[in-house]
């Protein structure tokens, strides 16, 4: 077992556009937090974009930056994050999750919703990285579940985030600069801002159950996903708080959440 550490906060974030990682006050608010984030021994990242059929972590000791989106400014695909990966923690969350299978996988590397915020997080990239897939096939209930299971890990120095978004309607965005924002998601976001801070956690995995503005919210559950991990891995005294709070593009919630 590794000495003990300080006990590491788990964090949501809301990354957005890929272009938010350019500049911006996403991009300075997420510097922020990385000063005053205590230095982690290596970093697991629940990403909406490794959203697969399988239960895997990035095994490899040095990830590839994979650019995977099309369509934006040439010069996001001129950015690499050269972190180091941790083969060692990749086995220690095969541990924490024993006896579940865990693909320990050499093939994917660090997708944009993990490079695109921990650049401004941690802009050397002298800490470990590994992603955690998101089994595609599973139920909310799992994913919270999976992160109950991983909490122990923050107790051994290692941060745990989810990035994604809590409302992605891709379909609804607008890129228009006076682009009101949909009273729908604007309702959901504070739904999920209340309930995160009454630690109403049944409402927030039974998603489904919530309505219409859940459904225009989360058409799909890649980017929601992550945030139930980070649920999972809060302990209930924990002090929550809300580093960035609005909805960007029309559709899209920057909603980003500290536990611990």
């Amino acid at each position: 077992m590794h000495k003990a550490e300080p006990r590491m906060p788990t964090i949501f974030i809301g990354h957005g556009s890929p272009m938010e990682t350019l500049g911006g006050r996403f991009a300075q608010a997420w510097r922020d937090l990385g000063a005053r984030l205590p230095r982690p021994r290596a970093v697991l990242v629940v990403s909406a974009h490794w959203f697969i059929a399988d239960v895997a972590v990035t095994a490899m000791a040095r990830p590839r930056t994979i650019h995977d989106f099309h369509g934006f400014a040439p010069e996001l695909h001129r950015i690499h994050y050269p972190a180091p990966g941790a083969p060692w923690l990749a086995a220690r969350v095969a541990d924490a999750l024993a006896p579940m299978p865990v693909n320990q996988n050499a093939d994917w590397g660090l997708d944009h919703g993990a490079w695109a915020v921990l650049r401004h997080l941690f802009p050397d990239a002298d800490i470990p990285v590994v992603q955690f897939s998101i089994d595609r096939t599973r139920p909310g209930a799992a994913h919270f579940d999976l992160g109950r299971r991983l909490r122990a890990l923050r107790d051994e120095g290692i941060l745990i985030i989810g990035s994604g978004d809590v409302v992605h309607n891709l379909r609804a965005a607008s890129f228009a600069d006076d682009a009101p924002v949909l009273d729908w998601a604007e309702r959901f976001n504070a739904f999920v801002k209340a309930a995160i801070s009454a630690r109403r956690w049944d409402e927030l995995i039974d998603y489904a159950a919530l309505g219409d503005d859940a459904r225009l919210s989360i058409p799909t559950p890649d980017h929601y996903l992550p945030l139930l991990y980070v649920l999972g891995c809060a302990h209930e005294e924990e002090q929550v708080s809300f580093f960035t709070d609005e909805i960007a593009l029309s559709s899209i919630s920057m909603l980003g959440v500290s536990i611990g």
